[in-house]
């Protein structure tokens, strides 16, 4: 299951480059505005392809890092939520990111789950 969830983080941190950064700045570039003009400044694609990476190859504090990064990310994701929800303004970067964050949120309740239930396979 840890292969699992590695593959779908990194497959997801390609995702989120995609529509978070590739994307928007072929779309600035097509308006002639600047390229940073659509780009969602969001870096945890990097945690998602550690995570990933650690998951694969496993190392000492796995189970802790694996329990801080989906706490963070459930924290994070359903606050985002909670304020969009309410009054949400949907265009095609808000589709793109709403539609990602409901894949980190499931995920990560998944990975969550999976790791405090199987503790002994996240230990090296």
């Amino acid at each position: 299951m840890r292969q699992f969830f590695a593959h779908f983080l990194i497959v997801l941190a390609a995702w989120t480059l995609t529509i978070k950064w590739i994307l928007p700045v072929v779309w600035a570039l097509n308006e002639n505005v600047a390229i940073s003009t659509y780009i969602w400044w969001d870096f945890w694609w990097v945690i998602h392809i550690a995570l990933g990476v650690a998951l694969i190859h496993g190392f000492r504090f796995l189970f802790s890092f694996v329990m801080i990064v989906s706490v963070l990310e459930i924290g994070i994701v359903v606050t985002k939520f909670v304020l969009f929800l309410p009054d949400p303004e949907w265009t095609i970067w808000t589709m793109n990111w709403f539609v990602n964050k409901v894949f980190v949120l499931v995920i990560f309740v998944m990975l969550l789950s999976h790791a405090m239930f199987n503790r002994h396979s996240y230990q090296h």
